[in-house]
């Protein structure tokens, strides 16, 4: 399937069909609790979904005065500048009217040359998204503009084939949403059995140093005149500490020299990670047996905690339950770049219940963790085989 039509050829034949939100006329003095929403890039997910939890609205005189930005339901949006470039949203049935940022672009389609939602996954595509990141890698601040934006290509098959490859794309797509529902509502079930069982008004709360052997962090490598390597030890950064889980799919590894020289920050089976630094503070997961031997940078603290005192299991989600994370972010120093320190963490007030009834919790979240595997498992079966259907889509290989 070639990639051959440009966006503008597809484009609604309105006074304003491609383009972009407001350049500085909408401030955010305007803002207020109702009126017309007002888009901004962080109500937009990387799934394609338009949040509302903290949308900003905008008079209709300020909004009636901004014409170039109007949405409508059916236009499709995307991120065009920073580290999110490529965010794809379509604005719903329930916004009537909408306005957004200069950092959006817009695009009404004619629905007589080209389906919406066929649109939709063309532009979420990885052929689509390269040529975003072709443009965006020629200036200092990546991004491009609306003229750029006319000027982007995508494969227009007949209306009847967009809509059946739209169709499977929405049903392969409907399946992984699924399968990440099901994963959600896992995790709340092991929040909620946790809240029940450990109210912090009943247990005594101590501080989480005198629990511990040691509460540490590692170092930059390369402020010691190490490097990356290939292979090596593993070496976990805060990207690689997520709530409740660590992801190693971007591995990175240190000279086994200077995993020696840091013996302090050395990980264990069983130790806590908690990051210290930027939007990632508060993230925590354990160290299991197969990530070993690892060590750590600057931005992650380990804690090796007494054995008898804390169960790891208890100790990762008391670290994110709510009030506790409440309190970590309560420690954040404002700097360059915001962050919690060693002392902060030692100085963490936690519910200390009984052993065995933290004990007795761990078993019940590792049947639970069971079945969230089990659940995980098809969510990595269903991605697979929507990625397998995207590329097929935009090769001509679907229908």
């Amino acid at each position: 399937m070639k990639w051959d039509t440009k966006l503008i050829e597809i484009a609604a034949e309105t006074k304003y069909p491609i383009g972009d939100g407001d350049h500085g006329s909408i401030k955010p003095a305007c803002y207020q609790d109702y009126g017309v929403p007002y888009i901004r890039v962080a109500d937009m997910t990387w799934n394609g979904q338009i949040i509302k939890d903290n949308m900003a609205y905008i008079p209709e005189e300020v909004n009636n005065a901004n014409p170039k930005c109007f949405l409508y339901p059916g236009d499709i949006i995307i991120s065009k500048t920073g580290a999110t470039i490529g965010k794809v949203a379509v604005i719903p049935d329930d916004m009537p009217i909408a306005n957004t940022t200069a950092s959006i672009g817009k695009v009404s389609i004619n629905p007589n040359k080209a389906y919406i939602p066929f649109v939709y996954w063309c532009m979420k595509s990885e052929p689509f998204q390269n040529q975003l990141w072709k443009v965006s890698i020629k200036s200092a601040q990546p991004g491009f503009n609306v003229k750029d934006l006319k000027e982007f290509k995508i494969p227009l098959p007949p209306l009847g084939t967009q809509k059946k490859i739209a169709e499977i794309l929405d049903k392969a797509d409907a399946l992984r949403k699924q399968d990440k529902k099901i994963i959600e509502k896992y995790d709340q079930l092991t929040q909620s059995i946790f809240l029940d069982m450990f109210d912090s008004s009943i247990y005594q709360s101590v501080r989480l140093g005198n629990c511990c052997h040691y509460i540490t962090k590692g170092e930059s490598p390369k402020w010691q005149g190490f490097d990356y390597q290939d292979n090596g030890i593993l070496f976990v950064t805060s990207e690689n500490v997520l709530w409740g889980k660590l992801l190693l799919t971007k591995k990175k590894y240190i000279p086994l020299e200077f995993h020696k020289k840091l013996k302090r920050s050395q990980l264990e089976e069983g130790n806590l990670l908690i990051n210290l630094v930027g939007a990632s503070i508060g993230r925590s997961a354990i160290v299991t047996a197969n990530c070993l031997p690892a060590n750590i940078n600057q931005a992650v603290a380990t804690i090796s905690y007494y054995r008898d005192k804390l169960n790891s299991i208890y100790l990762l989600h008391c670290i994110l339950c709510p009030f506790i994370q409440d309190k970590i972010i309560g420690s954040v120093v404002e700097a360059a770049r915001a962050n919690i320190s060693l002392t902060d963490l030692k100085n963490l007030e936690i519910p200390l219940p009984p052993i065995k009834l933290q004990n007795r919790f761990a078993e019940i979240g590792e049947k639970i963790e069971n079945q969230k595997q089990l659940a995980q498992k098809s969510l990595e079966k269903s991605e697979e085989l929507f990625q397998s259907f995207l590329q097929r889509a935009f090769k001509g290989e679907l229908v």
